[in-house]
């Protein structure tokens, strides 16, 4: 990804008075630094960001009295042929039509709490051949306005006899439309011949690279840092949980050599991998002070892997802040600012110019987001695309213990409108 990429791009001249149709206005929007603002949206960006009350439009309105604005959550490591299978007896179906179906189902999921952008890896070769990766594309396709679905091919075996059709295969992959090439050289005979392979048609295709590793042989990963050096655009490893277990000095010299490489690691705080045996999670701490950078998905969803799941960037965040010992803000970072980076996105921010991927949740600060975050309205490409509301209520005689409600933040009432009253939505 470019510099200039990640820049803000100011909008066309007369966007404002030629894109009426597709202009909505979030009006008094709680931001992190404790502002009150109404932010304009035109197109797919960000037009305008101002006082609340200053900022009109003649398109859509949503009052976002009481909510946090951020930017918004991305996923970087999701497994959209195996998600939601777990209660599927027997073998996992990998018929096309029901891949389609749980991978657009795990993807609404995910958009609903927050993540307008995912990246799903996806298994190609042995029997099912292309077949999951064709049925994955296709729900990227029927999603296109909702969510950003980019899909990695992850190919079983590439060294050897036995791994020359899944060289073939994932090369025919990435002509499909498989936008990443990635795989798990850890269950290859040849470990480092597999990552040579990948980061070759990587390099052939300008394709960025994704790759498991539980990330417990430091010499295998030095070996991967080494290859991966330079290679643009950039390679990206997860979920490293081994490299908790190591020594704490071998961990560190490991992850100074990723750092150097410029390799940034998927952690997922959330539980385990279809890509991988072993439990845990990489030790943030540790990689983040070595300058590596760090990112967190969810990984598996319901599958043989992980039963249960709710695929939310914002639990993720929330147990690096409460595990990890991340800073909230950092914690969110892992998974939107830092996320959307692996992933190659342009960067978000709530000021004009910048695209229009935004999260709303109901709550005042950073920190009581992340730990009650239920209602949501997520906006993709400069619209509302999801909305869940919370309510929560009480028997009668809870009334009697005289409890504060929560209510919507005091502001001036606009001419002609009802004052506002309590609110118990969370």
């Amino acid at each position: 990804m470019s510099a200039d990429s990640k820049q803000p791009q100011p909008p066309e001249d007369g966007a404002a008075t030629t894109a009426d149709s597709t202009s909505l206005l979030l009006s008094h929007a709680r931001l992190t630094d404790g502002r009150t603002v109404d932010v304009r949206l035109v197109g797919n960006r960000i037009e305008a960001v101002g006082t609340a009350g200053s900022l009109t439009t003649v398109g859509a309105r949503v009052d976002l009295a009481g909510y946090l604005l951020l930017p918004a959550a991305a996923e970087p490591h999701a497994h959209a042929d195996t998600a939601l299978s777990a209660d599927t007896p027997g073998p996992v179906p990998y018929a096309p039509e029901e891949v389609q179906r749980r991978a657009t189902e795990a993807a609404l999921l995910q958009l609903g709490h927050g993540a307008t952008a995912l990246r799903a890896h996806v298994r190609i070769g042995d029997v099912h051949g292309l077949g999951p990766l064709e049925a994955v594309l296709q729900a990227r396709r029927s999603l296109r306005g909702l969510a950003d679905l980019t899909a990695v091919a992850v190919p079983r075996l590439l060294t050897g006899v036995a791994g020359a059709d899944g060289l073939a295969m994932l090369r025919d992959a990435v002509k499909m439309g498989a936008g990443v090439v990635g795989g798990c050289p850890d269950l290859d005979p040849d470990p480092a011949g597999y990552v040579e392979a990948v980061l070759a048609v990587a390099a052939e295709h300008g394709v960025p690279v994704d790759l498991h590793t539980d990330g417990d042989d430091p010499a295998r990963l030095a070996r991967l840092a080494a290859m991966a050096g330079g290679l643009r655009p950039g390679v990206v490893i997860g979920p490293c949980a081994g490299l908790a277990r190591l020594p704490t000095d071998t961990a560190s010299r490991t992850a100074d050599r990723l750092a150097a490489a410029g390799v940034t690691v998927i952690c997922l705080p959330q539980g385990g991998c279809s890509g991988t045996e072993l439990r845990g999670a990489a030790p943030v701490r540790l990689l983040r002070a070595a300058g590596v950078r760090v990112a967190a998905g969810s990984g598996a969803l319901r599958d043989v892997a992980n039963p249960v799941g709710r695929g939310d960037p914002l639990e993720a965040a929330y147990l690096l802040a409460s595990l990890g010992g991340l800073p909230p803000r950092e914690a969110y970072g892992a998974v939107s600012e830092r996320a959307r980076e692996a992933m190659g996105l342009p960067e978000v921010r709530v000021e004009a110019g910048f695209p229009a991927e935004l999260l709303a949740v109901r709550g005042e600060r950073l920190a009581g987001v992340l730990s009650l975050a239920y209602s949501r309205i997520v906006v993709h490409r400069g619209r509302v695309v999801a909305r869940t509301s919370a309510v929560r209520e009480y028997c009668d005689s809870a009334a009697a213990l005289d409890l504060p409600r929560q209510a919507r933040p005091e502001r001036p009432t606009e001419p002609g409108s009802p004052p506002a009253g309590p609110d118990v939505r969370s």
